[in-house]
């Protein structure tokens, strides 16, 4: 696991959070809540890869 991954989480945490806010106090709270789920399926599927071999490490730890 390496820092550009940890600062493309943080980015993409931050751009979600300014649009959540601009989306809440302009009334649009369902907008909002979709732009935060999305932001977390973004941020998911970066992260697939990283538990893949997380999960392929413990394997051959264990030797399963």
């Amino acid at each position: 696991m390496d820092v550009g991954l940890i600062l493309k989480v943080a980015g993409v945490g931050i751009l979600v959070s300014v649009a959540c806010q601009i989306l809440s106090r302009s009334g649009r709270d369902e907008q909002a809540m979709l732009v935060s789920l999305t932001g977390i399926v973004i941020v998911l599927m970066m992260l697939v890869t990283e538990i893949g071999a997380l999960f392929s490490t413990v394997r051959e730890v264990f030797g399963f």
